[in-house]
């Protein structure tokens, strides 16, 4: 039972007491698990362009981009800390590790090498690891990734959020304008707009176009409720409810409010310098055509199904979405009326459509492209994370560790229907596909609950399509010392 206090506590943040009582019961019975069919595998699932199909897309979209309101989304309000997990252990334990011995021996090469050891008086291991984390030198250690110091250039060094910024002109711009949106935790939103204050004059002189920069929040509304081991509601000291916020399947509510043609989305650490971009450039811009040319044939098929359509149109109709937009048909598609064949054809054509692109499986933790079956006969393409999938099945858990390809977070999203109108894309989620997880706070135990992912349960019921990209376009920073790669070094 919730209290009054309660009650008003949920008006406020804008949660519904409904969305409370249906994680409560999440909680209790636990999310059923994704039904792994098979990997989508190339030739099966996943699309590999060839060298001239690549620049025949990117061709196509530098032809329409002038007519086009384009968008970058970068989620950015992840911290760092857990980059520097090791160098806070380091200090902690007070002696190194093999981290943190790499990172030491090759100071030098880091971009805010200068920056810290012009704060230090001794020099000593734990004096740079101090001054670069701590409060009274560079503060790294409580700072988003996308304020520090990722490259180093010979007028200086550049963040994460700057290289985006450099990526935007190239590809998520109509030729007069570049858009960004950063997803920023309140905290450090001051710092990122005086950042972007600094840095825009002298990009729109560089680029010769203008820049729009948004910044967002995750919306309070989307924060969940944790819950005690026995499932009873957490509740802090003061007997209030603990909220939390809900991982990156919050963002959903941010994206629904961008209005575009096209939408790129890329996280804020996989960036590399100017030398070393012409691979993304060129791939982003082949997957934004090659989705703006599927999206137009889209449109031609439902004004088509809207008219008075032969049983050859619906066959070439229901070809394409096999083909197409990631979707296999059960056999039960057959025995429909020429009417149900038509108002199933809408439903599946009359959806947000996405272009996932995803690399070759190095080993990498991470989700990764699933054939995955609806339980109605049917099999829809999905990214899928390992904590979806039930590694006690034995044959899940084979389909899972046997995937060919990882997902880097590399999409591009039409969420336009074929009128014109902005798609509510909330209601295209699978809500089963939320994550629970262990914590902690204040020495007691929690269950945490996430919902669906961004690019997993809350594009659920996307068109999807997926496309291989090199693997030199997938370079995240998840240690500090993954800066020492050869892609993050501008030689």
């Amino acid at each position: 039972m919730l209290s009054e206090r309660e009650l008003s506590e949920l008006i406020k943040r804008g949660i519904r007491v409904e969305d409370v009582y249906q994680q409560v019961e999440f909680f209790r019975n636990g999310f059923p698990w994704m039904a792994l069919e098979k990997s989508a595998l190339v030739g099966d699932g996943i699309l590999n362009l060839s060298e001239s199909e690549v620049v025949q897309w990117a061709n196509q979209f530098d032809l329409l981009k002038a007519n086009l309101k384009i968008v970058k989304m970068v989620p950015a309000s992840g911290a760092a800390t857990r980059m520097f997990k090791s160098l806070f252990e380091h200090i902690s334990e007070g002696q190194s590790n093999k981290e943190s011995e790499l990172f030491l021996n090759r100071f030098d090469e880091f971009a805010f090498a200068k920056a810290v050891k012009s704060l230090c008086n001794n020099q000593d291991s734990n004096e740079l690891i101090n001054i670069l984390l701590g409060e009274k030198g560079l503060d790294y250690g409580s700072l988003p990734k996308g304020l520090l110091a990722f490259h180093s250039y010979e007028d200086g060094s550049r963040t994460p959020l700057e290289e985006h910024l450099m990526e935007a002109a190239e590809y998520a711009s109509d030729g007069k304008t570049a858009r960004l949106h950063f997803t920023v935790s309140p905290e450090h939103r001051s710092r990122f707009e005086k950042l972007i204050g600094e840095l825009l004059p002298k990009l729109e002189l560089t680029f010769g176009i203008n820049y729009e920069v948004q910044f967002s929040e995750q919306k309070p509304a989307t924060d969940t409720v944790a819950v005690q081991p026995n499932n009873e509601l957490f509740r802090e000291k003061d007997g209030s409810i603990l909220f939390r916020p809900a991982g990156h399947g919050a963002l959903l509510e941010n994206l629904n409010e961008l209005q575009a043609d096209l939408i790129f989305i890329k996280n804020i650490d996989n960036v590399v310098p100017d030398a070393k971009r012409e691979s993304t450039i060129l791939y982003k811009k082949a997957i934004g055509g090659l989705l703006l040319s599927i999206t137009e044939k889209i449109k031609g098929y439902l004004l088509r199904l809207n008219g008075a359509i032969e049983e050859a149109e619906l066959t070439e109709i229901l070809v394409f979405s096999q083909t197409h937009l990631g979707i296999k048909i059960s056999n039960e598609f057959s025995h429909l009326s020429g009417e149900e064949k038509v108002d199933w054809l809408k439903n599946i054509l009359h959806r947000p459509t996405r272009i996932c692109g995803v690399v070759k499986n190095m080993g990498e933790p991470g989700g990764g492209p699933f054939w995955c079956a609806d339980g109605r006969g049917n099999f829809a393409l999905q990214l899928v994370e390992s904590a979806q999938v039930d590694m006690q099945n034995e044959t899940q858990k084979e389909i899972f560790s046997n995937s060919t390809h990882f997902n880097p977070v590399d999409l591009v999203c039409s969420t336009k229907d074929y009128q014109g109108k902005y798609f509510n894309l909330m209601g295209f989620r699978d809500m089963s596909t939320g994550f629970i997880t262990e914590k902690t706070k204040d020495g007691r135990k929690l269950k945490a609950q996430e919902l669906p992912g961004l690019w997993n349960g809350a594009m659920a019921h996307w068109n999807t399509i997926f496309v291989e990209v090199p693997l030199d376009t997938f370079n995240p920073v998840k240690t500090v010392t993954d800066l020492l790669r050869p892609a993050h070094q501008n030689d």
